[in-house]
Formats: structure tokens, C-alpha cells, sequence
């Protein structure tokens, strides 16, 4: 245990590159932090860090010792959750990497409804796009991710999938508002805003384009679902998001219709860990609830 603040320190020094962030970052002063790793790569026998012109970074055995404590910090909040479940406590902590379409309505509702039996528990939301999220889970800085059309999969495991069809935002007086689905040609032939590339929603648009020699072009590009929300109602444009996502109040002053699978089939949602980690005991809670909502959610 005593090692563990030389190991917040030390990545504290990765995350800000370089030693004097890093110690304004941990209101200490750089000189006490620079003693502090040094005698601690002194002790381990080994440097951690490449001392750069700009600042410094991981050299292979830091990387592997970084690796090393991420995956004994899990395994310390494993156990720390068992023993307070052992007195009756009910306490941990979850962090979850998750895409922006979670943020309004899906994950609030469930954070809430678990922290109402469990209010010893608290959260860490980290907003990702589906690359990053993965990268989350590798690297320990998130238990569980909840991302649409993850990216590689090489380490995750699968929880949950619930297959999702991507919806067309407009307002209700847009032309193609009268229809209760969208051809993907008529969301291309009218000017509409879209994500970067780096989201699932715009990959399924790309790869669908292209299968019919089109291409997405959209009048605004961003990572931002909200601006796209607010976007079409300034332009009379159409947006794109998947449904979990959106919400019909009665009030609101968009309509959603979804493009037809004949065009782009549904992407898939997926709720999944670390593969091969044992997930401390708050978030495999967590992770059995998220499971069962998704489940009722997609109706399987």
C-alpha cells in the first residue's frame, strides 16, 4: 500500500507530460515530485520516463509498470467491494466509458436507480467515442463501456448487444417528416449535418453509401449529438442519432424516423468489460442492471 501514491504520481506525470503539470496538477512542488520518482525508478532499479526537450513520456518499463498497478488497483477495489458487502456497506466506486447517446436520458435513469439501493456507491462517466472507449477498458481507466459499433473487439468482452436503427432528426415540417421511415438516398440528397468518422452512427452511413456509390456530405461535421439536435431546427436540415438516445416528449419539436434497414441495417449497441478481468463488485452490479434495462429496452 505504501507504494500507491508514487504510482498516483507517476500517472499523474503521464497524463500531463511532463514533471512541473504534473506536480501544479498535484499541488506539490516539482522539485519534490522529480525526488520522489527518482527515488522511487532508485528502489524499482529501473527509469520509467524518456526525458524529452518538451517535457517526458513512458519508456517500455514504466508502460509495464503502469500496466502493472492498473491492474492491481482493480484488483485492490475488487476485493475492498467484497469486504464492505461483508459488513453490509455496500460501497465502491464505477467508471463506465460510454458514447454520447447515453448522456440524456438511458444512463442517468440507471445511475440513479442503482445508487437509490446502493447510495454508497459513486460514478465516473467518461464520455468516448467507440476507439477510445476500448482504449478505456485496456488500460483500466474504465470497468465497463457502453458504445455503438465498437471498433476492434480484440479485448472485449460482450456483455449485452441490442441492435439499434439509425434514426433521422428533422422538425416536423421538413419534407421528409410526412414518411414513417427514410430511404438512406433521400437523407443524401437533402442537406443534412452528421459526426465525425470516428462515431458508429457515421460509420454505417459511410459503409451504406458507398454500397450504393454515394457519399455522405454533410453542411456541418461534428462530434457534438446535441449540436446536431439543436442544429435542425435552426436550418430546416436533417441530423442522425441512434434511439436510445432520443426521447418524444410530446413537446419537442423534432420528429425521428428511421432509415430503412433495406439501406442500412441496425448497428449494434453493446455493453461489455475488460475481457478476463473480474470487475469489482459495485460495477459487476452495475453491469448485471445495465443488462436487464438493455434487455427490456430492446424488448429481447
Amino acid at each position: 500500500m505504501r507504494h500507491l501514491q508514487n504510482f498516483r504520481l507517476i500517472e499523474a506525470v503521464v497524463r500531463a507530460g511532463s514533471m512541473r503539470r504534473a506536480a501544479e496538477d498535484m499541488n506539490i512542488t516539482a522539485s519534490a515530485l522529480t525526488r520522489r520518482i527518482n527515488a522511487f525508478e532508485q528502489e524499482f532499479g529501473a527509469e520509467l520516463f524518456e526525458r524529452l526537450p518538451g517535457g517526458v513520456r513512458l519508456n517500455p518499463a514504466g508502460e509495464l509498470l503502469l500496466h502493472h498497478y492498473r491492474l492491481m488497483l482493480s484488483d485492490l477495489l475488487r476485493v475492498q467491494g467484497q469486504v464492505a458487502d461483508l459488513a453490509g456497506e455496500r460501497r465502491g466506486h464505477v467508471s463506465i466509458a460510454c458514447s454520447q447517446a447515453m448522456l440524456p436520458y438511458f444512463l442517468p435513469a440507471q445511475i440513479a436507480t442503482y445508487r437509490a439501493s446502493h447510495p454508497g456507491v459513486t460514478f465516473n462517466v467518461n464520455v468516448r467515442d467507440r476507439a477510445q472507449a476500448e482504449q478505456e477498458l485496456a488500460s483500466y481507466s474504465s470497468d465497463l463501456a457502453l458504445v455503438f459499433e465498437p471498433v476492434y473487439l480484440v479485448d472485449f468482452e460482450v456483455i449485452h448487444v441490442v441492435p439499434q436503427t439509425v434514426q433521422v432528426i428533422m422538425r416536423a415540417d421538413h419534407p421528409l417528416a410526412n414518411k414513417s421511415e427514410v430511404r438512406l438516398r433521400e437523407c443524401l440528397d437533402v442537406p443534412h449535418v452528421a459526426p465525425t468518422t470516428k462515431y458508429g452512427v457515421r460509420h454505417l452511413m459511410d459503409f451504406a453509401a458507398r454500397r450504393g456509390v454515394r457519399r455522405v456530405d454533410p453542411v456541418l461535421e461534428t462530434e457534438s449529438f446535441e449540436l446536431i439536435r439543436h442544429y435542425v431546427l435552426h436550418e430546416n436540415v436533417i441530423g442522425f442519432q441512434i434511439p436510445i438516445g432520443l426521447r418524444d416528449t410530446g413537446d419537442d419539436p423534432l420528429v425521428y424516423r428511421p432509415i430503412s434497414e433495406k439501406d442500412m441495417p441496425a448497428g449494434n449497441l453493446i455493453l461489455g468489460q475488460m475481457r478476463g478481468r473480474t470487475l469489482p463488485v459495485a460495477s459487476a452490479r452495475f453491469a448485471m442492471q445495465l443488462s436487464q434495462a438493455l434487455k427490456d429496452y430492446g424488448g429481447v
